[in-house]
Formats: structure tokens, sequence, C-alpha cells
């Protein structure tokens, strides 16, 4: 247990190897079982460091993580804008926020602002993220307070699952994938006749709002299609063939489909807006598989009930869980069907997850080795030391 647990106090029953520990009413720190833990390694074999883990991990990272680091503390954000919450985790955090060497956590738990004070008021070591975006932890301000504080995310990993998430709205936003189904389904194919013909999804003009590693996974898939590939990104790369428009509103009006696939955060906020919509077209389509804060939803809905866009796939909105009513009846219009919504599965798989969260423990452990990382956020490139060997896992620890 920790050093805080002696003061703590100590609740009856066990779960999944931990001790739930209130520190204070309602707020739940949950601390390794040293007993249960000790079957998979020895004390001695463990990082002589503290986690807090904010939110949760996969079983099997939380399993290594609690067999890798002596103290592992968990935290729980704030459910329902519950101030309640808010106010025990930020009294837990006064009280033991200077212990904490690392912090794993994600971007859709992030790292509460509030939370950086208390992290911080001893040099935190390592706040390790498991997502390539990482827009709720906002690096500029942890590094006012502390100006080489080390943050890492999870690139690479996801490329794949991403880019077949934007493939697959592509294919269903042109093809009235969901419209066609509920069609059979319904046996309305039975009572009204054929469905009405779509449009086809071979040789369209496409425009990559980003291309950075998904994008280009994006546009390598979208070739199988006989796509011409065009983008924008804040500067020109000379590795592809695709062309390159310096001006958002320029490639929206080349473009029949425009993907959104660049960073979120406050330089990104509504830079699709009801000018680039209007300049996309009547025609147009619009792939929203970067992050919802990137399009001005009111705008779309506009344009999408007007009929001056004609569908949209997302799978990100800009006020997450809350997806606006508006485009839930749009999708949900026989007259329109042309509108196809998920709730944030670019990566939801089994395998992409659990890569992912292997790599945010992997940064973990191996700063943990020699001071170290594996893949830090651009904003820490120029301070962090990259390791250069084996990822840890390959490690004999």
């Amino acid at each position: 247990s920790s050093s805080s647990s002696s003061s703590s106090r100590r609740a009856n029953h066990k779960h999944n190897n931990y001790i739930h520990i209130n520190s204070h009413p309602g707020c739940i720190i949950i601390i390794m079982d040293a007993a249960a833990a000790a079957a998979a390694t020895t004390e001695s074999n463990k990082f002589d460091k503290t986690v807090l883990l904010i939110g949760t991990a996969l079983p099997k990272i939380e399993s290594q993580l609690e067999q890798q680091f002596q103290t592992v503390h968990r935290l729980l954000p704030r459910q329902d804008d519950d101030d309640d919450d808010d106010t025990r985790n930020l009294t837990w955090l006064q009280q033991h926020g200077s212990n904490i060497d690392y912090v794993l956590t994600s971007n859709y738990y992030g790292v509460e602002p509030d939370y950086w004070k208390y992290l911080l008021s001893k040099p935190i070591q390592l706040v390790s993220s498991n997502g390539v975006g990482y827009d709720n932890i906002d690096v500029t301000l942890a590094q006012r307070q502390q100006p080489q504080i080390l943050v890492t995310h999870t690139p690479g990993v996801l490329d794949a699952e991403t880019s077949t998430t934007a493939l697959l709205l592509y294919l269903a936003v042109y093809r009235r994938l969901i419209s066609c189904e509920r069609h059979a389904r319904t046996g309305r194919w039975n009572e009204q006749g054929p469905h009405p013909l779509t449009r086809t999804a071979d040789g369209r003009r496409v425009g990559l709002l980003g291309l950075g590693r998904i994008g280009t996974a994006i546009a390598r898939k979208l070739r199988a299609f006989d796509c011409a590939i065009s983008y924008h990104a804040r500067t020109r790369r000379t590795d592809v063939d695709y062309r390159y428009f310096d001006n958002l509103r320029d490639l929206a009006r080349h473009v029949e489909c425009l993907v959104v696939i660049c960073p979120g955060g406050p330089a990104t906020r509504h830079l699709v807006n009801a000018e680039i919509l209007q300049a996309l077209g009547r025609d147009g389509m619009l792939i929203n598989v970067a992050r919802g804060s990137v399009v001005d939803e009111p705008a779309l809905i506009a344009a999408l009930q007007k009929g001056d866009l004609a569908g949209a796939g997302l799978d990100v909105f800009e006020h997450e869980p809350h997806i606006p009513a508006e485009l839930r009846a749009l999708a949900n219009d026989p007259d329109h069907q042309n509108v196809v919504l998920l709730p944030h599965v670019g990566s939801a798989t089994v395998e992409t997850r659990l890569a992912m969260g292997q790599l945010a423990l992997d940064n973990l452990v191996q700063h943990a080795r020699d001071g170290t990382v594996l893949t830090p956020v651009p904003e820490c490139q120029a301070y962090a030391r990259v390791a250069v060997k084996s990822r840890p896992e390959e490690d004999s620890r």
C-alpha cells in the first residue's frame, strides 16, 4: 500500500486485486493489493514510482501497470457534471498530488485544468496519454508551470483503424448504406419497391484537411477506389504526389468530398465553417474523423437542412457524447438518409485499443528505466530524450 494509506480509512472489500481506500467520502482511490501483485512479480522488481491513472484502462494494461510500479492510484473523473465529484477529486489531489510521479490518462478523460496546480506542486515526470489526440491535456498550461514537463501520446498504432472508419463513412454516405439496410429490414422493398438510386463512391475528387499519418492512410485506401486526392495542411509535403492547396476554401471548391483529419484544439476550432461548406456545395459530402470542434456544428446542420450539402458522415461531435437533436433527426429522416452518425469509434477495436494502451504504458516503463520516452507530443520534442532501442515489452524485465 502507499504512504497515504495509513491515514486513510480502509473499506472491507476487495475488487479485481485492488484494495478500496476512501480518503474522503465518495472519492474512491484504489491502491494495489501487494499480496495479489506479488504473485506476478516481486516487489523488488517494481519501479519505485507512484502512478495516477485518470479514468480507466483495459484490464490487461491495468494488470501490467500494477506489476511494473510500486503504487497505483486511480482517480475517477466527475460524472454528468457532478460538482461534488470535482470537489472530492480536487481535495484528494491537494493532499496527495505532490506524491505523483506519473500520470496515465487518455484524451477522453484528459487532465482537468484544475488538476495541474496540485499535480505540479512538485515536478511531475511524465503524463502519458492513451490516444493520438491530446486536446483535453493542456500542454501549454502545464509547460507554463513546469517548462520541461514530458507528455506522450500514441501515434502510429491507430492509423489503420481510423482510416478504415473514414472509408466506412465515405462508402456509407455515398451508397446510403443505412437507408438501404433499413429499406430491406423494414419490408419497404416488398411494399414500396426498389430503393432509390444512390451515388457512386468510385472516381471521386476527395480532399483531405490534414495529411499526417492517418490522412496518408486514408488517401492510400481511397486510391483503391480510383479517387483523385488533394489536401490542405499547414505545410506542403514533398514525399507525395497529391495536389496541394494552400487555401482550404479553394480545396473545398475543387473536391466533391472533404475528409477532416486534422488535430483539434483552439487553432483549428470551426475551421470548417459556413463559408467552407458553401464552397463544398450542394453535391458535396463531408466526412469527419478528427475532432468535433473542427466543424462548426450549427453551420453544418443548417447546410444539411437546407440541402446546401449533400451528406455527412460523422464519427466525432463538438460536445461529445451529446449529439444535437437536429443531427439525429436528419439521420433518421427518410427524406434525407444521407447523414451517418457514429459514436466516436474511429479506433475502437479490441486489437487497436490494446495496442494504444500498450504504447501508453510502454512510455511510462521506458521513462522509469532510463529517462527516455518513445512518443513525445510535438510540443515536448525539443527537449524530450527519445528512446532509440527496442520497445519495452521486448525487454526481459
